[in-house]
């Protein structure tokens, strides 16, 4: 895949991109979608200066297309992330009964996922956060945990951005989130990213410092990478790492990727895995497909291990 692989595309280049290679039935693909935040995009280097937001269009196979109470909801959503300046205080997203009830079905079956397949460092940030199981979180609440611990912040977008104006912003300590939970029909699966995958995923890890550090470091590497082979290499490392990586504790394999962390299944079948030693130059190389659960991961001898030698990394590409 040329350019930088990385952050948000929209359902109709992805099947533009897979439509003559991608033997997955409709079926298939909807039991798999969840494990994917579906941000895979060939990034050309004059996207740098677009918007931040710009409005998501839902496509006639989306479970809501057809529902416009959805889609009146999924704009106002919307319209408030576009009225959002930062700094400003993050507006409440309209949540219904319905889909509070999403939120609880996903949790019903993420809770005990996570106390089986999550790393230590995940659980713990987990509980700082401490989410309430009958009811999506507010982003505002969640932000204003998050930034209290690592610096952080979590600010809305109104859905599709840009690769590198992701990137930018996770490098100055900002992670753009979608506020929009998936269609109340299908709550296991989501052909785009939600608020479920930005929170259950993306903003727990930041809870850590750590893996905000990282984060971090990835934003400012890319930052400065102008070299399209180095930006290929840095967004697979990114990939076997921020998205789907996994460690070893106590002599089981655990998950610290948030591709991982959000969806229930992926992390039952991580471990079907071809499970590969942490090798940073190895997983730079390593082709990979989003549209199915991951054949290869990269697992590291220890959280302490992976945080080392991924931050020496990529403070070692910083400038390049």
């Amino acid at each position: 895949m040329a350019g930088l692989v990385f952050r948000r595309f929209t359902a109709k280049r992805f099947q533009i991109m897979t439509a003559k290679t991608d033997p997955t039935t409709k079926q298939e693909r909807q039991l798999l979608s969840d494990h994917v935040d579906l941000r895979i995009i060939a990034a050309d280097t004059d996207e740098a200066l677009a918007d931040r937001n710009a409005i998501v269009q839902l496509d006639p196979d989306h479970p809501g297309f057809r529902d416009q109470e959805y889609r009146a909801r999924r704009n106002q959503i919307a319209q408030l992330a576009l009225s959002y300046r930062p700094g400003q205080t993050i507006p409440d997203a309209p949540y219904t009964m319905e889909e509070h009830q999403v939120w609880r079905t996903i949790w019903k079956a993420l809770g005990p996922a996570h106390q089986k397949h999550a790393c230590a460092e995940y659980l713990a940030s987990l509980q700082r956060l401490s989410f309430d199981p009958d009811r999506i979180p507010q982003l505002r609440e969640v932000n204003e945990r998050v930034q209290a611990i690592s610096g952080f912040r979590l600010e809305p977008v109104a859905g599709l951005v840009q690769p590198r104006v992701f990137l930018e912003n996770l490098a100055n300590g900002v992670f753009l989130c979608t506020q929009y939970i998936r269609h109340h029909s299908t709550p296991l699966y989501t052909p785009e990213p939600d608020v479920v995958h930005e929170i259950v995923g993306h903003g727990v890890t930041l809870a850590s410092e750590r893996l905000a550090e990282l984060n971090r470091l990835f934003g400012e590497a890319v930052k400065s990478t102008t070299s399209p082979d180095s930006l290929n290499r840095l967004s697979r490392v990114y990939w076997f790492t921020i998205e789907f990586g996994v460690l070893r504790e106590n002599g089981n394999v655990k998950a610290y990727g948030t591709g991982l962390l959000s969806s229930a299944g992926e992390l039952e079948e991580m471990h079907k895995a071809d499970l590969r030693p942490f090798d940073v130059a190895a997983a730079s190389r390593q082709e990979y497909d989003p549209t199915h659960f991951q054949p290869v991961l990269f697992c590291a001898d220890s959280f302490e291990a992976m945080y080392q030698t991924l931050r020496q990394y990529l403070l070692s590409r910083e400038g390049r």
